[in-house]
């Protein structure tokens, strides 16, 4: 009978801590879309602010198919070049 009851003992302990790991995964989880929806929220007031600088420099016209790709490409090469950097400074570590 005190088998059994040291079964069920360990049964509940392992239940338990099954639902402490659990319970941090979701919490980190959570973090993680909380993080990844700010730096979205970031990104988007980024692309509004630089999208305002190039019509400030190019003043081509505003629904301008040639805009939007020099934007695009301008873009592309700056995130490039950071990238590029970022992970360059990453290697040195």
């Amino acid at each position: 009978m005190n088998q059994d009851q040291n079964r069920k003992e360990n049964f509940v302990e392992e239940i338990r801590g099954g639902a402490k790991k659990t319970g941090r995964a979701v919490w980190v989880k959570s973090i993680g879309f909380l993080l990844a929806g700010l730096g979205l929220v970031a990104g988007l007031a980024w692309n509004d602010a630089i999208q305002a600088l190039f019509k400030e420099l190019f003043p081509l016209d505003k629904n301008s198919l040639i805009a939007k790709f020099l934007y695009a490409v301008i873009i592309t090469i700056v995130v490039v070049i950071v990238s590029l950097q970022i992970n360059k400074e990453n290697s040195h570590e």
